[in-house]
Formats: structure tokens, C-alpha cells, sequence
């Protein structure tokens, strides 16, 4: 786990970072560092061999639920050392990219509830269960998922990106994300971005920093 930015104790917001595949905790601070924000603390955990996952968050649930489960743990100890410090759930904000959006997608979908902030770039959730279904040419040869929460998300804003055509992101899982949580209730805005790519562009960082950048209530 590393630590950077403004002491939580000090900190009007706080922000756990969580990285994509074969990236680590430092690239997330890097990130985070560059949002150039003095009153966010930054928390950033790492995946054992710097992978959530071994395959496709598209994978069957029996393959990716161990995974998930040991990274949702890592976001809990993430969020409980700002807490601990002081800073209230609604100050506090997931954000993460590629595998660490997926991760971070679930995260607020199963344990969200009273989060302040979310951001989701170039994921989508992992889902509860396989829903049943054969290889869809549309989530790129996987079958579809479940995507059953209860979490209520009322005053979460949450700030998702995506490709139209990314690699590893199917588009078709991205919008059906978007959905489920704007349906618990989050305040959503998704972003498609036109073409093919995987990655965080000058917007993306504009939009974390326009929605950290306020006065705390």
C-alpha cells in the first residue's frame, strides 16, 4: 500500500487508486499526483505479481470470484486507513483504470454504499453469476453475467470512459455497467470516446480533477 498526497487527517477528499495489469501502485501515485489537487490523499494498493486477475474480467464467475473477493479486501483496507483517519465515506473515491476499473466498478457495486466518488476508466463490472448464456461475439467470445447488487449508491458520482472499440473493454458491458449503476441509484456519466484504444486521456483527467476540486460539504 502507498501513501501520497495531503495527510488524510488533513485532506478534504480522499482517493484509492488501483492499477491495470503489469502496472503497480507507484504509476497509480504518479496518476494521482498529476491531478495537481493539495487537499487530496492518495492510497494506492498493489496486486500480488501487479495482476488482479490472471485472464478477462470477462472470465466465468467460478475463475474470477477468488480474484475478485482478494482485491475487494485490498479496496476495504484502502478505504478503512482514510477512514481511520478521519475522513468520512462520502470524502472518499475509487478510481481506477483498465483491470483496476473493473475492480473498482465492483467495488462501488457491492460495497459502495455512502461513497462520495467513483471512477471508471475503460472497465465494467465483473458481475455476480453467469447468466447462462453461450459465447457472445459482443463481449468478445465470453458469455453474458448476472450483474445482481443491492448496494444503494444515492449521492455517489460516478465518472466512467471508454473506447468504443477497446481492446479489452467490450462496449456492450461498459453501457450495460452504466446502467446497473445508475440503477442503485449512483449519479453516472458515461463517456464513450470514438475509435479504437485503451487509456486515460486529458479529459479523463479533467473530469477526476472538476469533481475533486469542490468544497467538501
Amino acid at each position: 500500500m502507498q501513501h501520497a498526497g495531503q495527510n488524510p487527517r488533513a485532506a478534504s477528499f480522499g482517493l484509492v487508486l488501483l492499477h491495470g495489469r503489469g502496472a503497480g501502485a507507484s504509476d497509480m501515485i504518479g496518476l494521482g499526483e498529476a491531478l495537481a489537487l493539495p487537499d487530496l490523499a492518495l492510497i494506492a494498493p498493489e496486486a500480488p505479481g501487479r495482476s488482479w486477475w490472471p485472464t478477462s474480467f470477462l472470465a466465468p464467475s467460478d475463475q474470477m470470484e477468488p480474484y475478485a473477493q482478494a482485491g475487494l479486501s485490498q479496496v476495504d483496507a484502502a478505504i478503512r486507513t482514510l477512514s481511520e483517519s478521519g475522513l468520512p465515506r462520502k470524502r472518499i473515491g475509487v478510481l481506477g483504470f483498465s483491470q483496476g476499473a473493473c475492480l473498482a466498478a465492483e467495488y462501488l457495486a457491492r460495497r459502495g454504499t455512502g461513497l462520495g466518488f467513483g471512477f471508471i476508466l475503460s472497465g465494467g463490472l465483473i458481475g455476480t453469476a453467469d447468466a447462462g448464456t453461450g459465447p457472445d461475439a459482443a463481449l468478445y467470445g465470453f458469455g453474458d453475467k448476472v450483474l445482481n447488487y443491492d448496494t444503494n449508491l444515492a449521492g455517489t458520482q460516478i465518472d466512467m470512459s471508454c473506447h468504443a472499440e477497446d481492446p479489452h473493454i467490450p462496449h456492450r458491458r461498459f453501457a450495460d455497467s452504466a446502467a446497473r449503476l445508475q440503477q442503485a441509484g449512483a449519479n453516472v456519466s458515461a463517456r464513450t470516446k470514438p475509435g479504437q484504444g485503451h487509456g486515460i486521456d486529458e479529459a479523463d483527467i479533467a473530469k477526476v480533477r472538476k469533481l475533486l476540486n469542490v468544497t467538501p460539504a
